[in-house]
């Protein structure tokens, strides 16, 4: 599987899936979650809204997928990322079952491409530099089957200089 990184807005990638950084309520928000849901238009919500009518709010660490609306992928997988409250109440694990969960619903989709947000770096303040090495570990541990390509989409600088390094060590 080929992994690289790009400084980009995600809602411009052309790839099978994207992953958004949503929150609990899958009803849209600030960030990430709130420009793709913005830049896809309406169905999004609606396919998100059907998912918390069966299923309840999404639980963080977990991960569901939808189609992608207008933007210029085939499908969004939404994943709940944590708040980071110290590194006290299991933050970096239930990061990585971010990842895990959406390389896993992408597999299952027969998926070969996928792009990552930095998930939870944002307004939930997760440490930009440990959320890095939690998710390069994940991408390098996993076994692909279908994938072939997975992008981090980084929207800053400092990010993408962070991943940038982290992969070339």
């Amino acid at each position: 599987m080929k992994i690289e990184v790009l400084q980009k807005d995600i809602t411009k990638l052309k790839a099978d899936c994207i992953v958004n950084a949503a929150n609990s309520s899958l009803l849209g928000g600030g960030g990430v979650d709130g420009a793709i849901h913005r830049a896809g238009g309406p169905s999004i919500l609606e396919e998100c809204k059907q998912i918390v009518a069966k299923q309840g709010n999404c639980p963080p660490g977990e991960a569901v997928i939808t189609g992608a609306g207008n933007l210029p992928s085939k499908n969004i997988i939404h994943t709940v990322g944590p708040v980071w409250k110290g590194g006290r109440e299991n933050e970096a694990e239930i990061l990585s079952r971010c990842y895990v969960n959406s390389l896993q619903i992408a597999e299952d989709k027969q998926l070969r491409s996928i792009a990552f947000p930095n998930i939870s770096t944002g307004v939930y303040g997760f440490p930009k530099e440990k959320a890095a090495e939690i998710s390069i570990k994940i991408v390098r541990d996993h076994q692909p089957k279908t994938l072939e390509k997975l992008s981090f989409v980084c929207f800053d600088s400092e990010n993408y200089s962070i991943y940038k390094r982290l992969l070339t060590d």
